[in-house]
């Protein structure tokens, strides 16, 4: 059996226990990746190799569109929630601190790595997003605020470390998408407002179009579901034929269609695109689990390992607790937005851009490292925030028991 078939078995076998798996913590994310893992130990892996290839990156890149434009349809109150401050200081304070303490520490940990290769690590191991925790989104055990800006940060973090990723991806020695680092630099704005042109206005003159046709009753509710799979990959394509970042105009298009459609888009409308993208997302993490069996090669680089876990935790703790001191976000809050910080598509499609432009031993530490960060995600995260929502769960019944 081959392992594309494989890969299907076990979609389907996960399909009919997902419930009890979902009460036992076991998160789809967690069971593609062992899966994948075992058959990447078990066979020739033939879909490992594969993603040394120009044909893996635009398909992951796709699959992350349409996850960011479902994770925008969930965001209220326009493109920013009613949070602009706020998200402003996890994404232009908070971040960028955890993008230099993590260039800086993978630089004390390998001494003989070049600055251009630690900084280009730290952008693949720093955005987070929400695909290895989902449900997080929906979980109502968590605070509505908390789960709103993780949304807005997983949205947009992506696009604005791209620009610094092309940048240091360029002083790692690739010139495919920049000729000089300066040039890279030079591309960084006009590539963000292309892209928030571009997922603005076909977002809005789809969602027009939308409620003309539905008022009309030109449209059906199949038709409907179908256009909300394509537009966002409509948005990629047309914001990176004009020179900017498709994840961005995805996740823009989502917020500006959200904005725009009268009384919806609801859940049913919804549904197609949810679970495309959830199957989608299923897919992407068993190709994953293949892809890691491709670092033991180089076996254990405690160094690498340190660094990710370090990512996921102090690194990103810390700068995002002191960014939002004197906010209005309390301690606890502001802890929880620390430690819920997932890694998933948005370090996959780094980390696989950097593996095929680089060379030798360069990319075969960006790939270890974006492997460990994801792999440790999926186990903590996985697993963590289920226990913290039913740590939540437990004390705010313990609250209201008391105020009785």
């Amino acid at each position: 059996m081959t392992p594309a078939l494989i890969a299907i078995v076990v979609i389907v076998g996960w399909s009919l226990v997902a419930g009890r798996l979902s009460r036992l913590q076991i998160s789809g994310a967690f069971l593609m990746v062992v899966a994948g893992i075992v058959i990447g130990l078990t066979t020739n892996n033939s879909i490992g190799n594969a993603l040394d290839t120009d044909v893996a990156e635009p398909v992951v890149e796709l699959i992350l569109a349409l996850l960011l434009f479902v994770d925008a349809i969930e965001v209220r109150g326009g493109y920013f929630a009613g949070e602009r401050r706020t998200s402003f200081r996890l994404l232009l304070v908070a971040m960028p601190l955890s993008v230099a303490a993590a260039t800086l520490l993978g630089l004390a940990l390998l001494p003989s790595m070049s600055v251009g290769v630690a900084l280009l690590i730290a952008c693949v191991v720093i955005p987070m997003d929400l695909t290895p925790a989902t449900s997080l989104v929906r979980d109502h055990r968590f605070p509505t605020r908390v789960r709103h800006l993780l949304n807005i940060e997983s949205g947009y973090n992506d696009g604005i470390i791209a620009p610094i990723f092309i940048f240091a991806l360029t002083l790692a020695g690739d010139h495919k998408h920049a000729a000089s680092p300066a040039e890279a630099l030079e591309m960084a704005v006009p590539s963000a407002l292309w892209a928030a042109l571009a997922g603005s206005v076909i977002g809005l003159i789809t969602a027009r179009l939308t409620n003309l046709s539905v008022l009309r009753g030109l449209a059906t509710e199949q038709s409907v579901r179908i256009s909300l799979v394509l537009i966002p990959i409509l948005a990629y394509g047309c914001s990176v034929q004009l020179g900017g970042n498709g994840f961005v105009a995805a996740f823009v298009c989502g917020i500006a269609y959200k904005a725009t459609r009268k009384n919806g888009p609801g859940d049913e409308e919804l549904r197609l695109a949810d679970d495309v993208s959830a199957l989608a997302a299923l897919t992407m993490w068993f190709v994953f689990g293949c892809a890691a069996v491709l670092v033991f090669e180089l076996g254990f680089v405690w160094q690498i390992v340190v660094l990710g876990l370090a990512a996921l935790t102090v690194l990103r703790i810390v700068p995002v607790y002191l960014a939002l001191m004197r906010t209005d976000i309390g301690p606890r809050d502001r802890l929880l937005l620390g430690v819920l910080g997932p890694r998933g598509t948005a370090s996959i499609v780094f980390g696989l851009l950097a593996f095929n432009e680089l060379d030798g031993m360069v990319a075969d530490e960006t790939l270890y490292a974006m492997t460990v960060t994801v792999l440790a995600s999926v186990v903590l995260h996985g697993f963590g925030v289920s226990l913290i929502a039913r740590r939540l769960d437990r004390r705010d019944r313990v609250q209201e028991l008391e105020s009785d």
